[in-house]
């Protein structure tokens, strides 16, 4: 879940790691694919290893990465649910938050533009 993954990635990110394997799961591979489109990540790719498939994470390797803190909002034990107009920007717009919708994972400019809202599950700067 995101929510395992988003510490993962900063600790890799902190220790100059090249890529990181997660386990292969839907939401994970959208969420990381809209962290890779808004680049906080260089890409995120579904392989096969065996019969398992996993996400291989290629992160950008610079002088200062985009990736420096995260706050989980939604967690298993409580979920926080929002609509459009209640979103604000992060960080002053150097953020991004990240809602699941029922159309899809999607960022808080592209649930504010489509008007629709969802399970705000974190934000990222």
């Amino acid at each position: 879940m995101h929510y395992t993954i988003l510490p993962e990635l900063k600790n890799a990110v902190r220790a100059k790691k090249d890529k990181v394997i997660f386990p292969y799961s839907k939401m994970d591979l959208a969420v990381l694919k809209k962290l890779a489109e808004n680049g906080y990540v260089k890409s995120a790719e579904r392989e096969a290893a065996g019969r398992k498939s996993i996400i291989v994470v290629k992160l950008s390797r610079g002088t200062v990465s985009p990736l420096n803190d995260f706050k989980i909002t939604s967690k298993p034990s409580r979920h926080i649910y929002t609509d459009y107009r209640t979103l604000s920007n992060v960080r002053q717009g150097h953020g991004l938050a990240m809602l699941s919708t029922s159309q899809g994972i999607m960022t808080g400019r592209e649930a504010r533009k489509n008007k629709i809202g969802g399970e705000y599950l974190f934000e990222i700067w």
